[in-house]
């Protein structure tokens, strides 16, 4: 691997954990306004817009200039969100109007995630060989969960009792901050300080693009595009069905298992954001085992994703803390596994057909639709005050039902493309399968 590659590794890293780390305060931040229970979830769903809305443009941008600028400016606006949502509390304003200034900030985040991630995820198919990519993606992927896991158990850690009280007996902190979340979101500002100080770090790798359009009817026409041609594409298809699936279901879960922890477990915040790190934890050693995977192979690991919606039908049977560790681990663990190899053939298929930034805008695109969609039904149904593990139940099926449907999509894919897997990786003049 690359020098570069490491420079990127740390500032995805540090600004992930931060990432993580701001939604766990964001969440307490909520709960200190005394918000409704679906809010926290809507706030994540106003993050996914930014990536949906965007989608078209930030493609463009990553490709116009050296990514790990693009990184460095993006941070900066996640940065500015942040610090817009530590300064709710400065104007005197009622509950109602810092609720939604909640929103807004979280929602100027995502806009600095979404123009992040294509120059993040583009540059390592700039970096890399196609035959590196899944041990590339295995490296990011795990270092991504790891950073969630660290920034989700810091989130949960810097607003508990304990430590909150702590660090706002720290007279410059509490000349800055008067509560649990303010302290954590002042600290969570320095994280992103790093990770753009690793941003300007990252060297140029000398990959230039074809002139981008800027006028926003032909971008957008030129997306709609974009996202066709990786629909079509056979194995594109099934890569980022796949991928989408997960990634929505994941950003679900994060607030499931918050929810499940205070209904069923009778946790606190600080000790459900425990929990995520532990399933997280279990992503990132299914992702470092995926790294054994040939990207040849990677359409083999789908059976998993079936064994993964299976088992989160079992949350609602344990209770002690081990069986419950034990079982988030597990269901970590298949999902890290079967999402990393679907990740690294999506983005070779992109990269064939599309280029670097534009490829990762559809995934994200698609990716963060499905998220709006899940979210949406997952604050539809505590709107509707079900029960949390009927709520679990009904996800378990869906997600177990679609990896079905997705595996009898990709057999029916092979068995009118018989030399299909001999194709994975192997087309490198862009000539898609159609």
């Amino acid at each position: 691997m690359k020098k570069g590659f490491y420079l990127v590794m740390a500032a995805q890293g540090l600004s992930s954990l931060a990432d993580n780390a701001l939604l766990i305060a964001a969440i307490a931040l909520i709960m200190d306004l005394h918000g409704p229970d679906w809010m926290a979830p809507m706030m994540k769903w106003w993050f996914a817009l930014a990536y949906v809305v965007l989608a078209a443009f930030v493609g463009a941008i990553a490709d116009s200039f050296p990514k790990g600028k693009v990184m460095f400016a993006t941070n900066g606006v996640k940065l500015f969100g942040c610090l817009l949502m530590f300064s709710h509390g400065l104007f005197g304003l009622d509950t109602g109007t810092q609720l939604f200034l909640v929103f807004v900030a979280y929602t100027l985040v995502g806009i600095g995630a979404a123009a992040y991630s294509p120059a993040k995820y583009g540059i390592i198919t700039e970096m890399l060989p196609p035959a590196l990519l899944v041990k590339g993606n295995s490296w990011i992927e795990g270092l991504t969960v790891l950073s969630i896991i660290v920034g989700t158990v810091l989130g949960g850690v810097l607003i508990s009792p304990t430590v909150s009280s702590a660090l706002l007996s720290q007279p410059w902190l509490a000349a800055l901050a008067s509560t649990r979340a303010e302290a954590a979101i002042v600290l969570i500002a320095i994280i992103y300080c790093l990770a753009a100080a690793c941003n300007l770090l990252i060297p140029a790798t000398g990959m230039r693009y074809p002139a981008q359009h800027k006028h926003p009817g032909k971008l957008v026409r030129e997306f709609s595009n974009y996202v066709c041609i990786l629909w079509r594409d056979k194995l594109g298809q099934i890569s980022l069905a796949v991928t989408t699936l997960f990634w929505g279901a994941g950003a679900t879960l994060q607030f499931i298992v918050i929810e499940w922890g205070a209904q069923h477990l009778g946790y606190r915040l600080d000790q459900a954001s425990i929990l995520m790190g532990v399933a997280a934890f279990g992503t990132i050693f299914g992702s470092i085992l995926a790294g054994l995977v040939p990207l040849r192979r990677a359409l083999c690991v789908l059976p998993l994703g079936v064994v993964m919606g299976l088992a989160v039908l079992l949350m609602p049977v344990v209770h002690s803390t081990w069986s419950v560790y034990a079982l988030l681990f597990f269901v970590g663990a298949l999902s890290g596994f079967f999402v990393v190899p679907m990740n690294a053939l999506l983005q070779h298929r992109g990269h064939v057909l599309l280029s670097a930034g534009h490829s990762i805008a559809v995934q994200n695109f698609n990716e963060q639709l499905n998220i709006l969609l899940m979210l949406g039904m997952y604050s539809l149904l505590l709107w509707l005050q079900l029960p949390i593990n009927i709520i679990i139940i009904i996800f378990g099926l869906l997600v177990a039902f679609l990896m079905l449907a997705f595996m009898y999509w990709s057999h029916l894919n092979h068995r009118a493309h018989p030399d299909l897997q001999e194709q994975i990786g192997s087309d490198e003049h862009g000539q898609a399968l159609r």
